[in-house]
């Protein structure tokens, strides 16, 4: 009976015993479960060019500790078309032998992003078992002389080795995820660090913190001793990592942490360093024991992509592809590996990342439109969007009140949005990247005096685009 089932299943969908191609089923009910209009084209996107003009970063992280294996993807990230990508330096992997530095085998990832189109930023972070200190994530900052000279010396031979090819510098990554890292620690890990960056290259763009979630009574404390000691010039960026089941609820700490930044310098930023959604039930890293699944994913990294842009904070969606940690496969990927750390398929992640990334370009940013009125009884977020003059293209709007679901229909809801404009407006769902004709939903007369009235609009708890069809990156015909 099971044999018989499983070629029926192959029999429906077209595959043989002797393809053995990867089958992604939630793909492929994404794009069965559309929505109740006309499509009449598709996003057409472009990959990486290597100018490093975007808004948006992958995260291609612990390859220090060979967690993947870079050779295996590379081939992809240029294709998602986001310009920049987050590693880690890996001190323990760079200098075996104390005082003698190997970078080959960083060379490859390094080259091989830039050969992609893709902008590497390098985050300096972790400890080295030659000299006593751990070198995984959550070890102890170090603060004994003898091993900080060596950190120092390993900075200085990295940022000369790499000056030019590094887009930004981090310095370590979540030093405030166990108690014992005090901020007087980091404090002084951070100041020496970007001296011995800033000696090398007065230009480079520096993050600080990579902060597990937003403690502002951590930041404060660091913060307070950089001013204290005329540092503050040392930094571009305070980074983040805010991991909420709930993307959008974590706008009201995300504001609470710029607020507090801005506080020491007008000059300094905040930068969204690594968030991501597993795409199954983790009992282990972040986000574990809620029951993620791959539709649940996407639409976590689109409401997360969205905000970050409405907030105007550069963003990197963790991670590239599934890791294979020690104790577990991690399953935060874009792209879904096997234990072999090999490609298996891409998720719809890595399509709506990918879609996302060309519609929120450089060239579009966030504009104040009001939902007039709503019949449903969901929360809708509504973010406009404009042209580098100001003029209003369009709108993201979705339900933002629940975490994700795995829910692929609709909500057909009647709204009104004031200060929205179109000439010949289309719907864009950027998950599959189809455009579809909005004609048979707009009320007659629905789109004068600075407003548009729409009937029965198909809405759900993922970002959808209404948008002037001249402004889209448009491909006709179907799929």
């Amino acid at each position: 009976m099971t044999k018989f089932l499983i070629l029926l299943f192959m029999s429906f969908t077209g595959m043989s015993f002797a393809q053995k191609k990867p089958y992604s089923v939630t793909w492929q009910q994404f794009n069965v479960h559309t929505p109740p209009l006309l499509q009449i084209g598709e996003l057409a996107t472009k990959p990486a060019d290597g100018t490093g003009n975007s808004r948006w970063s992958v995260g291609c992280e612990t390859l220090d500790r060979d967690y993947a294996d870079f050779s295996k993807y590379k081939q992809y990230v240029g294709e998602l078309g986001v310009g920049y990508a987050r590693i880690q330096s890996g001190w323990a992997k760079c200098e075996q032998e104390k005082g003698k530095y190997d970078f080959a085998w960083l060379d490859k990832i390094v080259d091989g992003l830039n050969e992609e189109g893709v902008r590497p930023w390098m985050c300096l972070c972790y400890g080295n078992p030659i000299y006593g200190v751990d070198r995984n994530l959550g070890g102890g900052l170090f603060i004994k002389e003898e091993v900080m000279k060596a950190w120092c010396k390993y900075v200085r031979e990295t940022v000369k080795h790499y000056k030019g090819r590094i887009a930004m510098w981090e310095i370590w990554n979540e030093p405030n995820l166990r108690s014992k890292n005090n901020p007087e620690y980091y404090a002084e890990m951070l100041i020496r660090t970007a001296d011995e960056i800033r000696k090398i290259d007065n230009e480079a763009v520096i993050l600080a913190f990579g902060l597990s979630g937003m403690p502002l009574g951590w930041t404060k404390s660091v913060m307070d001793i950089v001013k204290e000691r005329k540092k503050l010039h040392l930094i571009n960026y305070v980074s983040y990592h805010p991991y909420y089941p709930n993307p959008d609820t974590a706008t009201t700490d995300i504001l609470a942490l710029r607020k507090l930044v801005k506080s020491y310098s007008e000059k300094i930023d905040i930068f969204q360093g690594e968030t991501g959604c597993p795409s199954i039930l983790e009992y282990g890293h972040a986000m574990n024991h809620w029951e993620w699944s791959e539709y649940k994913q996407v639409k976590w990294d689109l409401r997360r992509m969205a905000n970050d842009f409405n907030l105007v904070i550069p963003s990197s969606i963790f991670t590239m592809v599934d890791l294979q940690y020690e104790n577990m496969l991690q399953s935060f990927g874009l792209i879904r590996m096997n234990l072999r750390k090999s490609v298996v398929y891409k998720r719809p992640a890595f399509y709506g990342v990918r879609h996302m990334a060309n519609l929120l370009t450089t060239e579009v940013f966030p504009k104040e439109l009001t939902l007039e009125s709503s019949y449903s009884d969901r929360e809708i977020s509504l973010v406009g969007l404009a042209d580098k003059n100001g003029k209003t293209i369009g709108a993201m709007l979705w339900f933002s009140d629940q975490i994700p679901t795995d829910q692929l229909e609709r909500e057909l809801v009647s709204l009104t949005i004031d200060g929205l404009s179109l000439k010949e407006a289309v719907y864009v769902e950027p998950i599959t990247g189809r455009i579809y004709d909005l004609s048979c939903v707009i009320l007659r007369g629905g789109m004068s005096g600075g407003k548009i009235r729409f009937s029965r609009l198909p809405l759900w708890d993922s970002p959808i685009f209404i948008m002037e069809k001249s402004c889209v990156p448009f491909k006709p015909g179907k799929e």
